[in-house]
């Protein structure tokens, strides 16, 4: 009568080891999360498998010595979608390139959670809606793209708090406003701004006015 009860002993740290559901890490469920939202018709994304450890063996991202998710490069993949709140769980990514797509919808706002990020590539997608304030948290960000989409709204004041920003294009979109100038924003030229709505640069000391925005 003994032995059921050994077996299930030996078997159950098995299932343990072997679970789908007990296997995969935060970051690993986060990029899970956001295959769900994609349309992969090249199958770039097949590799994802959420019943691994952690997602570093998986193409398209890369990893550091402890297995943080530093990077995810899925730029020119043609996938299509959405970009979900997930996102914002891989606090160690650096590097998120998803330009050349055909993403739609809003730019989550947790992305400003990314507080490692070095590089932002959202552009060309068809991505609509604001640039969220809640970028400025990213002070370690150097290079923000949002390029060729169909963002609206004024150019938030609050990423003028971006002292480490070297690149900033916003250039095609239907954005509205004036420029800013303090901060990093007194480097950008002009063509960083082009083919929007936006009525020129502001007046150092005075006021915002966003027309029409």
């Amino acid at each position: 009568m003994a032995f059921p009860s050994a077996l299930f002993i030996f078997v159950l740290p098995l299932f343990l080891v072997f679970s789908p559901t007990l296997s995969t890490n935060s970051e690993g469920n986060a990029l899970h999360a956001l295959r769900s939202r994609l349309f992969d018709p090249k199958n770039v994304l097949q590799s994802w498998d959420p019943t691994l450890v952690n997602p570093c063996t998986w193409f398209h991202v890369t990893c550091d010595s402890n297995n943080h998710v530093v990077r995810l490069d899925l730029g020119n993949s043609n996938i299509s979608g959405s970009l979900g709140r997930e996102l914002g769980e891989l606090k160690h990514l650096q590097y998120l390139e998803l330009y050349r797509n055909n993403i739609i919808g809003k730019i989550p706002k947790e992305l400003g959670n990314l507080e490692s990020l070095i590089s932002m590539d959202l552009y060309g997608n068809k991505f609509e809606g604001k640039i969220p304030k809640s970028f400025a948290k990213l002070k370690s960000l150097r290079f923000l793209r949002l390029n060729d989409n169909k963002l609206t709204g004024s150019i938030p004041r609050e990423l003028t708090k971006l002292s480490n920003l070297k690149v900033f294009d916003v250039s095609n979109n239907d954005l509205c406003g004036t420029i800013p100038v303090d901060g990093p924003f007194g480097s950008f030229p002009m063509e960083s701004y082009a083919n929007n709505k936006l009525k020129g640069p502001e007046l150092k000391g005075l006021v915002p006015y966003d027309f029409g925005c």
